[in-house]
């Protein structure tokens, strides 16, 4: 297997920042190779053992980087939730969508799982997302190393105190609690900037352009009453099934859900009342092969039943030429290629802007040609549009990465 040239580059530097510094951070955006990079990066480095923690979907295209590449040292691939079971001697571990640790102020029962597997080992870190929306969230990803920057600082309590956070409140369902999100980027930068490499597909030569659309969804007036209702009454019923909004937060779950035209009632049951998204994709997008992001399981259910062809496996999906994908949002948005898709569909949208940037990034390879084309599907009386221009304000935190601002 051959680099291209940036890669090779990037994996060399990489080395020697594990050498002198006992931890570096790839950051590189989607489709320009973090993983293959990382593998030649533990080859120069001289690893003999080394553990590549990453997301389940992403373990069989790791597994075929490797095989490709017949590197001297030995690999064990393991996803997150069983990162537990690793029991080998290593010599190097790479932390594929490290963001994933990012929890803050207290650390993830996954992150201190995996600080318990880097003790006295270098990492190396990817990630083409590593602050999502605050950088308060890289202190959890180096806590997990011996090496971090910020070693002096055990908590990160500590390391609010040592001048990192600017401290302020929020009230979140009535209560004021501490909000640790505005975080202090010069100082951070300043104790990180030698241990990050970051790479973007301007650098890489990407032509590929990602076109957004913003399609809104006629309803069926059913939805529309039933958000109106719940929105304004706390309380809405569907045949005989009662749907309640009584707390903000459950308020908001149970309107987004309703926003698409289905819903899980108190008893927990999953209704399905309006297939009007769905039966709109199948008419506008007939003919094409597509990729659709769900939020919701009783979502799912109703996209299955419209698309029986459909496939959650991205291997399936792209040797095929009729399958629709088919997957939450979350599952899909890290270390899947789509990029054979025509186009791909929010059918429905998180609060997280991690969801909308790498999702949409599935669409994108070195190899594409044609623009990505890729779709939100707004209904015409829910709040999706609202989700698109939250998501969208936090878009900052990542582009710094790559020299870019958002708009």
């Amino acid at each position: 297997m051959k680099l291209r040239k940036y890669q090779e580059t990037i994996a060399i530097q990489a080395a020697h920042k594990l050498v002198a510094f006992g931890t570096c951070y790839l950051s590189m955006e989607c489709r320009t190779g973090k993983t293959i990079t990382a593998l030649f990066t533990a080859d120069y480095f001289e690893a003999t053992s080394v553990l590549f923690i990453t997301k389940l979907k992403a373990m069989p295209s790791i597994k075929a980087d490797y095989e490709a590449l017949k590197p001297a040292f030995e690999l064990e691939t393991i996803n997150y939730e069983s990162c537990h079971k690793a029991k080998g001697n290593y010599d190097l571990v790479i932390i594929d969508e490290a963001h994933s640790l990012g929890a803050y102020p207290k650390p993830s029962k996954r992150t201190q799982a995996i600080k318990e597997l880097c003790k006295g080992l270098p990492v190396l870190y990817l990630s083409a997302t590593p602050s999502p929306e605050s950088y308060s969230q890289l202190y959890h990803q180096f806590w997990v190393c011996d090496s971090s920057p910020w070693k002096a600082y055990k908590t990160f309590y500590k390391w609010v105190k040592a001048g990192y956070v600017h401290v302020a409140q929020k009230k979140v369902n009535g209560y004021l609690i501490n909000d640790y999100s505005h975080a202090d980027k010069g100082k951070i930068n300043s104790d990180t900037k030698d241990l990050f490499i970051s790479y973007s597909q301007v650098q890489a030569g990407f032509e590929v352009n990602i076109n957004e659309h913003i399609l809104s969804v006629p309803m069926s007036e059913l939805t529309g009453a039933l958000i109106h209702d719940l929105r304004n009454n706390l309380v809405t019923e569907i045949n005989g099934k009662v749907i309640l909004g009584d707390s903000p937060a459950k308020l908001l779950t149970k309107l987004h859900q309703l926003s698409s035209g289905t819903v899980i009632a108190e008893d927990g049951k999953h209704i399905t009342f309006d297939k009007s998204k769905a039966e709109f994709v199948r008419r506008e997008f007939a003919g094409k092969k597509i990729a659709l992001f769900y939020v919701y399981q009783s979502e799912a259910e109703l996209l299955q039943a419209v698309f029986p062809n459909w496939t959650d496996s991205p291997e399936e999906f792209q040797a095929s030429t009729d399958k629709v994908f088919i997957s939450q949002v979350r599952r899909a948005r890290e270390g899947v290629r789509l990029d054979t898709a025509d186009a791909l569909i929010f059918f429905n949208m998180e609060f997280s802007y991690l969801s909308y940037e790498q999702g949409k990034n599935r669409l994108v390879s070195k190899e594409r040609t044609a623009p990505a084309e890729v779709y939100f599907l707004c209904s015409d009386c829910g709040i999706e549009a609202k989700i698109l221009e939250a998501v969208h304000g936090k878009q900052n935190f990542t582009l710094s990465y790559y020299g870019r601002t958002g708009k």
